[in-house]
């Protein structure tokens, strides 16, 4: 049972957007969570929008887990109670912006964009300018962004610029626009992080993090006003918003792959099944010979088993215990990189074989953003006609991708057919939240519980 309870909630928050991808606006952000959690300040962090990685890096600095706050994926609402409730027990709540502060669903578009973001959850913003190669010029990109549409802009943060011509840029900034400048991070080559074809590395996958964590804290207590951000931050506004409450339906023990090869969860969505009565018990399809005792279950999520699909292949008692348990009617649910693995096979190596799709790495996206999607047949989730927002990003391509689920691009409204579904098995490339359609995360559970009746 799900009660609305109208809740107001006042905490510090505040987003750092970026002019635009590439400005090194991830490094900043965790420069400054670092800097702050160097003052002996309670950090949480966010991300903007639906991706899995950089929460990571943040998770991996304040040692608190960072959530998601994707406006078409959740809804304004759930979005501001999710804001507010993982925000209780911290001084400041840090955001990341996704992409340029601007850039929304398409060319021209603002909305689910990190400006639609801040002004529709009342968030402050500063802005990382990457100044490098640029004098003057700076002053009109920042005018730009200030007056190109209503926004919460009260600083910005320059990136790639030397200490010696920081206060140069600082004062030609001060003097020509109504806008502070509130510190500055140089190059740091120490302090990169790397990327692959698929995105930033993960932060598991860094030896060094830490050190270069530290390096950028260093640079931030250094170069960045962190009182003035603190500032900035407690200016924010009471958050209103009408609160779901979520009620335990059944206890169930749900086994969830967890390894280096699937790792793409929104720890929002788990949250809201082990408050709706779920056990979550993490196993590794990697190094596991068999899945956990006695489940109801089984989740795998998304990440890259493309790049390991060898020692996938070679742990044939996992791939046999999975099958079993499918065949027993266990049910699963399994998300991009976990519908490859429940495929017949990856890269050529033979996976788990419970569908009949092949899975090969490409050289660009197959699929990338916003859908709706309508099951086309009752499944593990949901009925016939029920839908969920859901998003996509993969440079994988199976030569089937199921047809019970139509999805509806977002930007464009074409329709194409997607996910395998049963009564037991919901299994496709496109991420969901479930905080975006409480009832998919409900059916799961109820499925799960059903095995126990």
């Amino acid at each position: 049972m799900m009660n609305n309870i109208e809740e107001v909630r006042k905490f510090n928050r505040l987003l750092i957007a970026g002019t635009g991808s590439g400005c090194g606006k991830t490094t900043m952000v965790c420069a400054v969570m670092k800097g702050l959690l160097n003052q002996g300040l309670l950090v949480n962090s966010f991300k903007a929008g639906p991706d899995y990685i950089d929460p990571m890096f943040h998770s991996r600095i304040t040692g608190t887990k960072s959530r998601n706050l994707d406006m078409f994926l959740c809804g304004e609402n759930v979005v501001k109670q999710l804001f507010a409730e993982n925000s209780k027990d911290c001084d400041i709540s840090v955001v990341e912006g996704v992409m340029g502060f601007y850039d929304g669903l398409g060319m021209g578009d603002i909305e689910y964009s990190s400006n639609d973001l801040s002004n529709r959850t009342d968030t402050p913003v500063v802005l990382v300018v990457n100044a490098k190669g640029m004098g003057t010029s700076v002053l009109a990109l920042i005018k730009g962004f200030l007056e190109f549409k209503d926004n919460l802009i009260k600083g910005v943060l320059l990136n790639g610029v030397s200490p010696m011509m920081y206060p140069r840029y600082k004062e030609i900034i001060e003097n020509n626009l109504d806008i502070k400048v509130l510190g500055f991070m140089p190059n740091l080559p120490e302090a990169a992080i790397e990327s692959r074809h698929l995105g930033l590395v993960t932060a598991d996958e860094i030896e060094d993090l830490r050190d270069k964590i530290d390096i950028l804290g260093e640079h931030a207590s250094k170069y960045i006003d962190l009182d003035a951000l603190m500032d900035i931050a407690s200016s924010a506004p009471e958050m209103e918003y009408e609160k779901v409450k979520i009620e335990k339906i059944a206890s169930v023990r749900i086994a969830i792959a967890k390894d280096n090869a699937f790792f793409f969860y929104y720890e929002d969505n788990l949250d809201l099944l082990r408050k709706l009565g779920a056990e979550l018990i993490p196993f590794s399809p990697l190094d596991d010979k068999s899945l956990p005792e006695n489940i109801d279950g089984i989740i795998i999520g998304g990440g890259y088993p493309e790049l390991y699909t060898d020692k996938l292949s070679n742990n044939t008692s996992m791939l046999i215990n999975i099958r079993e348990a499918y065949k027993s009617k266990t049910p699963i649910y399994a998300e991009s990189g976990g519908f490859m693995y429940l495929g017949s096979t990856i890269e050529g190596k033979s996976m788990v074989n419970i569908l009949s799709n092949n899975s090969q790495l490409t050289n660009r996206l197959q699929n990338f953003g916003y859908i709706k999607l309508i099951a086309n047949k009752d499944n593990l989730l949901c009925k016939k006609g029920d839908s969920i927002n859901a998003h996509e990003f993969h440079y994988t391509k199976s030569d089937f991708d199921g047809d019970d689920f139509t999805a509806i691009k977002k930007l464009t409204e074409k329709g194409r057919f997607c996910i395998d579904a049963k009564d037991n098995l919901f299994a496709g490339y496109p991420h969901l939240h479930l905080w975006g359609n409480i009832d998919f995360a409900k059916g799961f559970i109820q499925k799960c519980a059903s095995r126990r009746a």
